[in-house]
């Protein structure tokens, strides 16, 4: 995946798609999977981007042609499906 590839403006699929176990400020417990996260601002844009507080696992999600395809429903289909086939 490219570094350079530019999140898609009003998006926020990788903010909503997958369940983040780890807390977040606002959602002490994590979030589950297809929830959008309470630290997304009015733009879905998040509140907590380069800050220490963001989630270790948020930091890991690159933005790419594969997970994030032409749409923002291409990408929660893709993080969709990834959510169920990494399940527990």
């Amino acid at each position: 995946m490219s570094s350079s590839f530019p999140c898609r403006a009003g998006c926020a699929a990788c903010c909503t798609a997958p369940s983040i176990a780890s807390p977040i400020p606002g959602m002490p417990a994590g979030k589950p999977a297809g929830v959008a996260c309470v630290q997304l601002d009015d733009a879905l844009r998040c509140r907590l981007f380069g800050r220490p507080e963001r989630p270790r696992f948020c930091a890991t999600l690159k933005p790419g042609p594969e997970m994030c395809g032409h749409s923002r429903q291409e990408a929660m289909a893709y993080l969709d499906a990834l959510e169920r086939a990494t399940r527990p």
